[in-house]
């Protein structure tokens, strides 16, 4: 197995190498051996950067792309890990997609039916009305 630089993993993977030592320092990736001083990685470092590159493209943050990789039992099959963090993030994304529809309502109604001058009168007039959700 040959061993790859730090700029060839890079390149491969399309990202900076101030990236990879970023996720390195944070405990995403685990520390890669050393040539001479220099860092040097096994061929399993390329899916996994892909994969955590997918993640954060996304929306996962690194926090959860570290539980992915490290805060399972070793024998959990990565399908299982995703299965788990998905159901935890699609949770949070059906309470933000509430919020959202509500900020829209409140942005509609605010759009046609709010004329006042300060923020004291609208905010009077929200809670009289019920204006506000």
């Amino acid at each position: 197995m040959a061993l790859l630089t730090i700029s060839e993993v890079a390149q491969q993977v399309g990202m900076r190498t101030s990236a990879i030592r970023y996720y390195e320092r944070l405990g995403i990736l685990l520390p890669p051996s050393r040539v001479s001083g220099q860092r040097r990685y096994g061929s399993t470092v390329v899916p996994q950067l892909a994969v955590l590159k997918r993640a954060q493209d996304v929306g996962f943050t690194l926090d959860e792309i570290r539980r992915l990789f490290f805060g399972f039992p070793k024998s959990t099959p990565i399908s299982a890990r995703w299965q788990e963090l998905a159901a935890t993030k699609l949770a949070e994304l059906d309470a933000k997609l509430e919020q959202i529809k509500s900020m829209k309502a409140l942005l509609q109604r605010l759009k046609t039916n709010c004329h006042c001058d300060t923020v004291e009168r609208c905010g009077a007039k929200m809670v009289q009305a019920g204006c506000a959700d």
